[in-house]
């Protein structure tokens, strides 16, 4: 009898703690709240993806708008999961969006964008990803919302999702 009283709270125990686990896995969005008074470095240089051409990410924000930074790649799925919300951002609202592809193979990134279709404005490419760290980047996808006096007011880490494209819009709408 002894032994069944053991064995139930040992089964119990664990079930608890499975549940504890499971709830501290639950998903949220993260954001980085002190991303807003972060100014741009105004140094970061890239290459475009089609020209090559060297460019200063600062010299392709838009003095009188909001900006939008997409840090993607196409071996990235959740790259390719927001890739929808970024085109209907773009085609809806006057927002400068930039691209830095991230890490990525030339060729790849070209197709990814010629079959899913192109939001951006401006692709960038960051080969080795240490422009994007130096944005503060700690994975992809990140995006970050930057305002007229090119500081970052929102930065969301992973995939965009409905939540934050309805939260890029009030922004926008503001």
């Amino acid at each position: 009898m002894k032994n069944n009283k053991i064995f139930y709270f040992i089964v119990s125990l664990i079930v608890a703690i499975f549940f504890v686990l499971l709830l501290g896995l639950k998903e949220e969005k993260n954001y980085s709240p002190q991303s807003e008074t972060k100014m741009l470095n105004n140094s970061i240089s890239l290459k475009e993806l089609y020209s090559g051409k060297n460019i200063f990410l600062n010299d392709l924000l838009l003095e009188n708008e909001l900006n939008l930074i997409n840090i993607w790649a196409s071996w990235c799925l959740p790259c390719k999961a927001e890739h929808p919300y970024l085109i209907n951002l773009n085609e809806r609202f006057d927002i400068n969006l930039i691209g830095i592809n991230y890490k990525d193979n030339l060729d790849n990134s070209k197709k990814f964008l010629s079959d899913l279709g192109n939001p951006y404005d401006e692709v960038l490419v960051d080969s080795d990803g240490i422009k994007s760290i130096e944005l503060g980047a700690i994975g992809v996808p990140e995006t970050y919302l930057i305002n007229n006096e090119y500081k970052i007011i929102k930065k969301f880490i992973g995939p965009l999702d409905q939540d934050d494209y309805e939260n890029i819009i009030s922004l926008i709408k503001k």
